[in-house]
């Protein structure tokens, strides 16, 4: 039996024993939940600037996404200056906002060129042929009026049929029926094809052609050479010359067309290939600026290059060259 003395002590123990746990149980916790609010405080101190520098920038890029989809291409997001993924999408987005807002511009100026292009041919289609239904007109008006109406007639279907095969070749990555022929012979028939241009300006013509075998698309080539020797007659002066010469260049065949023309300003020389550019804002010369960039195209296409060396008043040389 253990006495009450020893049973009251026994109890005292415990009792001393459960006080001094729940001094150290309560230190614990009151140390717990300091931690955690000192910790909440810090990372809501931390949550500003990180969350400034990560979220606002792509808030911004939130805002500008929805302005591209509605049409605003001139929308810019502010880049940042370090470098990890977000500012790399950033600038991506920066960079593709531009390239839509050019696209756009070029739509715009393509819709304006092409409608204009298209329509002084037609008023001048229409107001030709209303003259014709006057009894008062002479013969030699009418011939006159006819001869108008039929070449602006061409004119609409020459800038039709560029247009179709600059629109093709622009959707058009690799060349498709390609065919082994003799390029020399292909420039050769080009220069008879416009034989009736170059005798009406008594233009001669200087040929120099090396036996020269391609493999290419020889119809699209055929459009290169009749566009360009096309413009060394239509700038050429009555009784100019125009020199035409192909030869082998080590890797690369080259084609080299000259005239003593007008010449080309520098100015021209850095559009010369957009499409409907035309130095001659007057519209003296015909033309509608698509014949350039369908040559530009088609040089691209044929993995070549293309140079023009021109000065006002002292002619103009074309050369193009083609890889074998």
């Amino acid at each position: 039996m253990i006495s009450s003395s020893a049973l009251s002590g026994i109890i005292l123990l415990f009792l001393d024993r459960y006080n001094f746990f729940l001094e150290i149980s309560s230190t614990k916790i009151l140390f717990f939940i300091s931690g955690l609010i000192t910790s909440t405080i810090i990372g809501t101190i931390l949550t500003f600037p990180v969350g400034n520098y990560l979220l606002k920038p792509l808030n911004e890029l939130i805002i500008g996404t929805r302005q591209v989809s509605k049409g605003n291409f001139s929308i810019k997001v502010n880049e940042l200056k370090m470098n990890h993924e977000i500012g790399e999408l950033i600038k991506s987005f920066n960079i593709m906002a531009k390239e839509l807002s050019n696209i756009e511009m070029f739509r715009k100026d393509f819709i304006n060129n092409f409608s204009h292009e298209f329509k002084t041919p037609i008023v001048s289609i229409r107001g030709f042929a209303k003259q014709l239904k006057k009894p008062s007109l002479t013969e030699e008006k009418q011939s006159e009026y006819i001869d108008i109406i039929i070449r602006e007639s061409e004119r609409l279907s020459n800038m039709s049929s560029n247009i179709l095969l600059l629109t093709t070749l622009e959707n058009q990555e690799i060349i498709r029926d390609k065919t082994l022929f003799a390029l020399d012979e292909q420039i050769r028939n080009c220069i008879l094809l416009l034989q009736m241009e170059w005798e009406k300006k008594s233009i001669d013509f200087q040929v120099n052609l090396e036996s020269i075998h391609y493999y290419n698309n020889e119809e699209m080539l055929s459009h290169m050479w009749l566009n360009l020797i096309g413009n060394a007659i239509k700038f050429s002066p009555n009784g100019g010359k125009v020199t035409v010469k192909a030869y082998n260049d080590y890797e690369n065949i080259k084609v080299e067309i000259s005239d003593e023309g007008i010449g080309i300003s520098d100015e021209a020389k850095l559009h010369l290939f957009d499409m409907f550019y035309q130095e001659d804002s007057a519209h003296a010369l015909e033309g509608n600026g698509l014949g350039l960039s369908l040559v530009k195209r088609i040089v691209d296409l044929s993995e070549g290059k293309i140079y023009v060396e021109s000065s006002l008043g002292e002619g103009t040389n074309i050369i193009v060259e083609l890889p074998r």
